[in-house]
């Protein structure tokens, strides 16, 4: 009862609310929270109590336990803790065990090392875990000389990590579905930056538009990526429960998410002639403005899902939209006008975001793709020289080995964080690799300096405080800036140390060497060690996305022909590998900026071909759009898309025939739009006629 009557007080304060919904509506905020209270809550008893290894080596097993937590149903969190928990002891107790003989502990590092690392590559519930068993198998490195006894370490270091694992459990048993709300939620958001960096293009010249159109291809990676997240979670979720009812508003909300998304990704023009026409000039502005107000609602929508609030339609939006709605009938446009067809695009992008209001009734849970391989089939997949994570993983142990070497032979002091600095910076890709390289040395020093001036104005309750801080703001950091992140690790393992044994400070100078040393093994490594330089990989993508965007429109064209069904998996995963390829090749354009200069007489040419194809995958979106329109299809429409299908699919012909081909298709395009076509029947061939215009000039890019 007094439980109860404080919470109605509290709830009748006007500040409540509002702290309610800033509170839920970060996830990041809330992840670092969580797990800076569980690390104070084991460490400040056992500090007061005078045990500061104790204290400081449960804070570590919290802090691997949180960076390897898994987005899953809370019965798939059971699985994970557990395999945690058992992962984190082996690891832990091999180092101990192995610890008199240099030999057999490096060698057992590297092996292990190829062994977590294709196990992780296995699924996103292995990838967190054996990422954090090979972390803790460092940490465990680190304080085995300052370890009172062998044992301790095998016991507290995963202990922490259970501690941290049953508080996030019994919260997300009092939530169960917040998981999958945050995952929503980042989507909506990722929708929302998509769709405000597209409204830039609203006016545009065609600088700003190449600009802007680079942005949104690295945008759209994003974005993809969150539908990924979202989807394997949707999946765990529903092969939980055995009532899917609480589901049903996640799955609507989550099939309008990819149709809006699929709308933001279309493109019905080149914007820069359109934002040339002076008759043009309002009203493209105000699609502009349109953009910019469905990403306002958007993360709108965003935070309804994350605090609970009911979702209100923005008001700004309908006038908008109704604004845009009438100018255009004040223009007198033609009804296949480009403009017209943006105008469609967007109303019905508005009518989307009504709709998430509410879930039809006898709504239908759709299927969604899912990988059914078993673990071991997963696995053996990947043992092949030529799979990337198994580079990835052979580069680490390699590396790995020439670290503890170098630590070993020189008796570094310290030498352990060589190997943690290799971890954290060696990545799959080059790029990567040099991003975290200066990423890590630069957090490094600025954490260094930083606590080095503040711990020695601390005393001991202050240096713990500033520990969790540091460990908070590391947290909140760690998926939006690494470098601001690791300078908070960097603090936090300052005053860690300066607890265990008053030697923070003195071996920060060791600290900072060794993090040099490793972040350069780790670039050498990428460097000399089977490097795949993108340039080099161009080819094969290109040919990926091509295939990918063929099957996504070869689809589409069936959907035209037969109308869609209301299970449209198919269509879903075609598109979703047409984006996926569309991304890979993005990345490589954008990993290529990073590369060493001698490879840079290719940069443009992975600019252009990105371009194209991204700008083709657009086209191929819009048409996909427009596919559910009532009216009987022009037979010809389909006969020129199949042939569209052949030149861009079949590699194998003589590329001069093809690169006729497609001109004649062109060309054939062309006449029937000066024909006098129905209004309908007009909008579908303008479409048509971009994705040829635009498969032409990949084509020619082949050469």
């Amino acid at each position: 009862m007094l439980r109860n009557r404080i919470l109605q007080i509290v709830q009748n304060k006007p500040w409540y609310e509002r702290w309610r919904r800033s509170f839920w509506r970060h996830p990041d905020l809330l992840m670092a929270a969580k797990a800076t209270i569980v690390m104070a809550a084991v460490a400040i008893p056992l500090e007061i109590l005078g045990l500061s290894f104790f204290a400081v080596t449960l804070a570590l097993g919290v802090l691997a336990g949180a960076l390897s937590e898994t987005d899953d149903h809370p019965h798939g969190r059971i699985k994970s803790l557990a395999l945690k928990v058992i992962s984190f002891g082996i690891s832990s107790l091999s180092v101990e065990l192995l610890r008199p003989w240099p030999f057999w502990l490096g060698l057992g590092l590297g092996l292990s090392t190829i062994v977590f690392i294709l196990a992780g590559g296995t699924g996103e519930r292995y990838r967190g875990v054996t990422f954090g068993a090979i972390l803790i198998g460092i940490y465990a490195m680190i304080g085995a000389e300052i370890s009172p006894a062998w044992y301790w370490q095998p016991i507290l270091l995963p202990g922490g990590a259970l501690v941290y694992g049953l508080v996030s459990l019994a919260l997300l048993y009092y939530r169960p579905y917040r998981l999958l709300d945050e995952q929503l939620g980042r989507g909506f958001l990722a929708l929302a930056r998509y769709l405000d960096e597209k409204s830039k293009l609203f006016p545009s010249d065609r600088n700003t538009q190449r600009e802007v159109r680079a942005k949104l291809a690295l945008l759209n990676v994003e974005m993809v990526n969150n539908l990924e997240r979202i989807k394997e979670v949707l999946n765990s979720y529903r092969d939980a429960l055995k009532n899917e009812e609480p589901l049903r508003k996640r799955f609507h909300n989550f099939m309008i998410l990819q149709a809006l998304h699929e709308r933001a990704a279309s493109s019905h023009e080149r914007y820069d002639l359109l934002s040339n026409e002076p008759t043009n000039k309002e009203i493209v502005e105000i699609a502009g403005q349109t953009l910019h107000e469905l990403s306002h609602a958007a993360r709108k929508f965003a935070g309804s899902i994350l605090t609970r609030v009911k979702y209100n339609h923005p008001v700004s939006l309908k006038w908008i939209v109704a604004t845009l709605t009438e100018r255009l009938e004040k223009l007198n446009l033609e009804k296949t006008h480009p403009l017209r067809l943006l105008s469609i695009n967007l109303v019905r992008a508005n009518a989307a975001f009504v709709l998430l209001a509410s879930v039809p009734e006898g709504y239908v849970l759709p299927r969604l793709a899912r990988d059914d391989r078993s673990f071991w089939e997963r696995f053996k997949s990947q043992l092949t020289f030529q799979h990337p994570r198994t580079r990835y993983a052979i580069r680490l142990a390699l590396c790995f080995w020439m670290g503890f070497f170098i630590s070993e032979a020189f008796n570094i002091e310290k030498g352990e964080w060589i190997i943690l600095t290799i971890l954290f910076v060696l990545q799959p890709t080059y790029s990567a690799t040099r991003r975290r390289l200066f990423q890590r040395v630069l957090g490094t020093i600025t954490g260094v300096i930083t606590g080095v001036l503040v711990v020695h104005l601390l005393t001991i309750p202050g240096q713990v405080l500033l520990m969790l801080g540091a460990a908070f703001f590391f947290f909140a950091w760690l998926k939006k800036q690494y470098s601001v992140s690791v300078v908070f690790i960097t603090i936090f393992v300052l005053c860690a140390f300066n607890l265990i044994s008053s030697r923070g400070v003195p071996v920060m100078l060791p600290r900072l060497v060794d993090t040099l040393i490793g972040a350069f093994l780790a670039l050498g490594t990428i460097r000399l060690l089977w490097p795949q330089w993108q340039y080099k990989k161009l080819p094969g993508l290109l040919a990926e996305a091509r295939k990918k965007n063929t099957t996504y429109f070869k689809v589409i064209l069936d959907e035209y022909e037969h109308k869609a069904t209301e299970d449209d998996l198919e269509y879903r995963i075609a598109r979703r590998k047409a984006h996926q390829a569309d991304n890979a090749l993005a990345l490589a354009w954008q990993d290529m900026q990073a590369e060493p200069r001698k490879y840079s007489q290719f940069r443009e040419k992975a600019f252009k071909v990105t371009y194209l194809n991204h700008a083709l995958l657009s086209f191929i979106s819009a048409f996909g759009a427009h596919r559910e329109q009532k009216e009987p299809v022009d037979p010809k429409l389909l006969l020129l898309g199949r042939e569209v299908l052949q030149v861009l699919g079949n590699t194998n012909q003589d590329h001069r025939h093809r690169q006729n081909d497609i001109l004649r298709i062109v060309q054939d395009t062309q006449g029937l739009l000066n024909s006098g076509l129905p209004e309908v029947v007009q909008q579908q061939f303008i479409l048509l006629f971009n994705i040829a215009e635009v498969g032409r000039k990949l084509v020619a890019e082949e050469r």
